[in-house]
């Protein structure tokens, strides 16, 4: 499997530059399709309005609203022009509540949705609903760019947490072709259960499957020593020097809604490497 149909939302220009780059780096590599949804987002409470007011208020805020997300579209569209690669661009005004079925939507036919972090400086809580929505209602594999990435780093040595979950399986799985990529791929284990299914060999099961899809693998295990998973996994990623931490994301619950559990947010906020993610 090859990553064709990369697809990317975003909501403002905070990072736009920096971002569209790596996007782009991420399309090149792959030869894929790019696209681009620059959405503005709807927050509005109709029926907070008084009486006689709302049909007037609330098309004048639309109206603002498709201005913002037509100028964003723009703006991308210039950055792209020329760019050695096949993109396309789409403005939409969506609701605060329907940001889950419009980037769900839109997710579950692409391969890979690249993100901005949601957490850095000048980004709101729509930017934490795209990623969820993406991941929990696209069911799509997610490429998180950290804050401050200047450039997409080559994923030459790539760290994959490993807790037998089916989380972490779906994203070993659907990561394998920058796997296949890697010099090599450390994968994880941070505190294995004393009677779990796989005590005597942590990590064996998935490193052979990876084996024959050419993967250079080898394994860790490791103690948290009473730091969380996140902090864990940070450290070990800086000490392995790798340049892509693949894991699941974990929710807080399994509805249909779900909202990012806290190793996940925590990840995605304080990480400087970029994260790959499937739930």
């Amino acid at each position: 499997m090859a990553y064709k149909s990369l697809i990317s939302f975003v909501t403002s220009e905070t990072g736009l530059d920096s971002f569209l780059d790596a996007a782009v780096a991420m399309a090149e590599r792959s030869d894929a399709h790019l696209e681009i949804c620059c959405l503005a987002v709807d927050s509005t409470q109709a029926i907070g309005f008084f009486a006689g007011a709302p049909a007037v208020i609330y098309q004048d805020s639309l109206e603002q609203l498709q201005t913002q997300a037509e100028t964003l579209r723009e703006t991308v569209r210039a950055r792209l022009n020329g760019r050695p690669l096949r993109w396309s661009t789409e403005d939409a005004v969506v609701p605060m509540g329907a940001i889950g079925s419009y980037v769900g939507l839109k997710s579950r036919f692409s391969d890979l949705v690249l993100l901005p972090c949601p957490y850095e400086s000048g980004r709101g809580p729509q930017d934490e609903l795209v990623t969820e929505a993406a991941l929990f209602d696209g069911s799509a594999a997610v490429l998180v760019l950290p804050k401050d990435m200047k450039t997409l780093p080559e994923f030459e040595r790539v760290v994959l947490a490993w807790n037998q979950s089916e989380e972490a399986l779906h994203a070993a799985r659907a990561a394998m072709p920058l796997l296949i990529a890697a010099d090599l791929v450390n994968l994880v284990v941070i505190d294995p259960p004393a009677h779990g299914q796989e005590r005597s060999d942590p990590g064996g099961l998935l490193t052979t499957m990876m084996a024959r899809h050419g993967v250079k693998a080898e394994v860790s295990v490791i103690a948290s020593g009473g730091q969380d998973v996140a902090q864990t996994l940070q450290r070990h990623a800086l000490d392995k020097n790798a340049s892509l931490l693949v894991m699941g994301a974990y929710s807080h619950s399994r509805l249909r809604q779900a909202i990012l559990g806290g190793t996940t947010r925590s990840l995605l906020a304080q990480s400087a490497t970029p994260i790959f993610m499937m739930h």
